[in-house]
């Protein structure tokens, strides 16, 4: 399978003509009754190599992380069962995993661009670096207490000093990600190192603003709007999605958007009690929202993350109905055919769509694909 970023890369490369690269893509267009820009591609598969890859990596990995584990267990001597030679156990798996990732990156990610096998070693590699600097942190609570100044016998000193664990944390496994883009430049990286950058903002304002738990979920919701700018500034330097830029974006509208989502749903109380009639009308409202911007900004995340709400709300609407033993039937009939249709009319409800945002649709995405002169 040959990307949007591909093709780019073949056109720079002087492999193709950018008439040649545009005249194809006009007949992907066209065979496909769609534009390019609304197929919202990505690359998760070259073929079926990466999968074969992925798995021989995957379990490389979980025997590095092993062996690790247990040459540092004898090293430290982990039979005192002490919290420090435990931390230094699991430590030495972590780092050893996030060693082997990215020395399997250097040639499967570096040479052969290889998709899903990069993904999983930029996975594997920012999971080992957060590990290892989570357990040598984590045993260590006592000197670190000492270093920072935090008395942390009463619960007031443990949320500091676990907020400030995880201050540590997510920044480290933040610059990490950022030194693995500066030498990958695997697409997810970026959204690896934004999720990573929201630990740590939410770890501080958990940890040192006192009452902030009660605001949990408009915390969060705070932190998926800002993520999910900077997955709009992405999209808006390649907004025909023709580079890396627009596979950046999509990963992190995919981060974004269950930290918008879960929160608006939970501060409703969609689960904390049965789901009436106003309630249903208020998700469903709410879903219709979420479909509205992800059509004028082309991206579905937010569709999906909303789902299992909307499915619920549905559900409960049936039931109210009588329809007890077939709610959960006739719930996925409705949200499955509703969705299918907006698959199906994907393309004339976005310039539906994209015509009222007026002088917006200057930054979105073209609702057509450009015509190849």
């Amino acid at each position: 399978m040959y990307s949007e970023s591909d093709l780019a890369a073949a056109v720079e490369a002087g492999v193709l003509t950018p008439e040649a690269a545009d005249a194809f893509r006009n007949h992907i267009a066209e065979t496909r009754s769609a534009p390019a820009v609304d197929e919202e591609h990505f690359k998760l598969l070259t073929g079926f190599n990466d999968i074969f890859v992925a798995i021989a990596a995957a379990l490389m990995l979980v025997a590095v992380g092993w062996i690790g584990a247990y040459i540092g267990g004898h090293v430290f001597n982990v039979e005192r069962e002490g919290p420090v030679e435990i931390g230094a156990t699991i430590a030495a798996g972590g780092f050893s995993v996030a060693i082997v990732s990215w020395l399997l990156a250097e040639y499967f990610t570096r040479q052969r661009r290889m998709a899903l096998p990069s993904i999983l070693l930029l996975m594997g590699f920012a999971g080992g670096i957060f590990t290892g600097v989570s357990a040598i942190f984590g045993a260590n609570t006592p000197w670190l207490a000492e270093k920072l100044g935090i008395a942390f016998q009463d619960e007031t000193g443990m949320k500091q000093l676990m907020g400030s664990i995880a201050i540590i944390v997510g920044v480290v496994t933040a610059i990490a990600t950022w030194i693995h883009w500066r030498r990958f430049m695997v697409p997810i990286t970026v959204a690896v190192g934004a999720v990573a950058l929201v630990t740590v903002a939410v770890g501080a304002i958990m940890a040192f603003v006192p009452g902030s738990e009660d605001w949990l979920n408009a915390i969060l919701l705070a932190a998926g709007l800002i993520v999910f700018t900077v997955a709009m500034r992405w999209d808006m330097s390649d907004l025909e999605r023709r580079t890396r830029r627009s596979d950046v974006a999509f990963w992190l509208h995919l981060a974004a958007a269950p930290l918008i989502a879960h929160p608006v749903f939970h501060m409703l109380g969609v689960f904390d009690h049965d789901v009436g009639l106003g309630m249903a009308a208020v998700v469903l409202a709410l879903y219709v929202a979420f479909a509205f911007i992800a059509l004028a900004v082309d991206r579905r995340a937010l569709l999906v993350s909303s789902l299992v709400y909307v499915l619920w709300a549905m559900y409960a609407l049936f039931q109210m109905t009588g329809a007890v033993e077939l709610s959960a039937a006739l719930t996925a009939l409705v949200i499955g055919s509703a969705l299918l249709m907006l698959s199906a009319f994907w393309q004339p409800m976005r310039r539906s769509v994209v015509g009222l945002l007026g002088g917006l649709r200057e930054s979105l995405p073209p609702t057509a694909e450009p015509a190849f002169a």
